[in-house]
């Protein structure tokens, strides 16, 4: 069977990346489509996922896109944006520009319907707006004719070597009688940053491998932050503080762990957001924040530093997708695998719309 795949938001290929690495006997991915507004996510999407025939990768805003003139798929895919949903940023929700996105999504559904389709966003989508946003969502979802399987994934339990918790809905087109189920994790004990980076050490040659520049005054502050330390740890002198009005940001100068994964890498904000070296007083390269998203060392990320920086950290790390995605062609090849319940319940209620109940394991 090949399933022909497209993709909205597709960034630098993530999820593409997973579903080529998916391996299921019988199963196929055949890229037909693949749409994104930033220009630097379409070149590495190009120069990695599908060289050969480059042409499918469409730069443009999805609210200028023409969905007529797109090949018809059997699988679709989109990450769509999570700016407006994200704990890290201003959690505008479905009133934020970002928000109403996933729409476009549920257009192309309707368009195409897909046999399979996969949407990822970010934890803090279950919270948006008082929990209607996931509500609103998994309703337009379910009523284009899918059976949809949401779950909050927390990815350091499949063998990601961070903390990133994403929800993933998985939804199977009901005259196919399948329902998927979410795989058991595979790492009971995660992998920690130190493994991450230096088993095996990153190759001298590797792309995007670039330091940044430190201040001597960053590299000062870093000197007095222990290992799983932030910028507002105790010790710090007081010319060495940071000056920020309200809540203290834990992310800001924190440096990773070794004996832990890492915290969740970001593609937002500016300097001390750039996930900090346990040992050396830097900031990672963005090859080694591209090994904390499970990108292989060959998967080169093309644009300026920091377009890199901010395409590695909103991308799907490409481990997470592939186990997910096996677990999808395992359910409609009959193939067993391991499950679990999901920790998002969708519970129909009167007036017909959907509520969230989420339960973490």
């Amino acid at each position: 069977m090949v399933l022909r795949l497209g993709e909205l938001f597709c960034g630098p290929g993530g999820i593409a990346l997973g579903a080529k690495l998916a391996s299921v006997e019988g199963i196929s991915i055949e890229h037909a489509w693949a749409v994104d507004y930033d220009k630097d996510s379409c070149e590495t999407y190009k120069r990695n996922i599908i060289p050969q025939n480059s042409k499918i990768v469409i730069q443009k805003d999805v609210r200028n896109l023409d969905i007529d003139s797109l090949k018809p798929i059997d699988f679709f895919a989109f990450g769509f944006p999570c700016n407006d949903f994200s704990l890290v940023g201003k959690q505008k929700g479905m009133d934020g520009p970002f928000g109403p996105l996933y729409s476009y999504g549920v257009n192309i559904i309707n368009k195409f319907k897909p046999k399979i389709f996969l949407a990822e966003n970010v934890g803090g989508l279950k919270s948006s707006n008082e929990g209607k946003a996931l509500s609103t969502i998994l309703e337009k979802l379910e009523n284009e004719g899918y059976n949809i399987t949401p779950h909050l994934y927390k990815f350091e339990y499949y063998g990601v070597p961070q903390t990133r918790h994403r929800i993933f809905i998985v939804g199977i087109r009901n005259d196919l009688d399948y329902i998927f189920k979410v795989p058991t994790p595979s790492h009971v004990i995660p992998k920690t940053s130190r493994e991450a980076l230096e088993n095996p050490p990153i190759p001298k040659s590797a792309y995007n491998q670039e330091l940044t520049n430190q201040s001597e005054q960053v590299i000062n502050r870093l000197k007095f932050i222990k290992p799983g330390g932030n910028a507002f740890s105790e010790g710090i002198p007081e010319s060495l503080q940071m000056k920020i009005n309200g809540a203290k940001i834990s992310m800001i100068y924190k440096r990773l762990d070794p004996d832990k994964p890492s915290y969740t890498v970001t593609g937002s904000g500016g300097g001390g957001t750039h996930v900090y070296h346990w040992e050396e007083n830097r900031a990672l390269t963005n090859r080694e924040r591209a090994r904390l998203q499970t990108f292989p060392d060959d998967f080169v990320f093309c644009g300026s530093k920091e377009s890199v920086r901010k395409q590695i950290g909103m991308a799907v790390p490409p481990l997470a997708a592939k186990f997910i995605i096996e677990a999808i062609f395992k359910t409609i090849s009959g193939v067993f695998y391991e499950s679990m319940p999901s920790n998002i319940h969708v519970k129909p209620i009167f007036n017909n719309s959907i509520t969230t109940e989420t339960l973490f394991i």
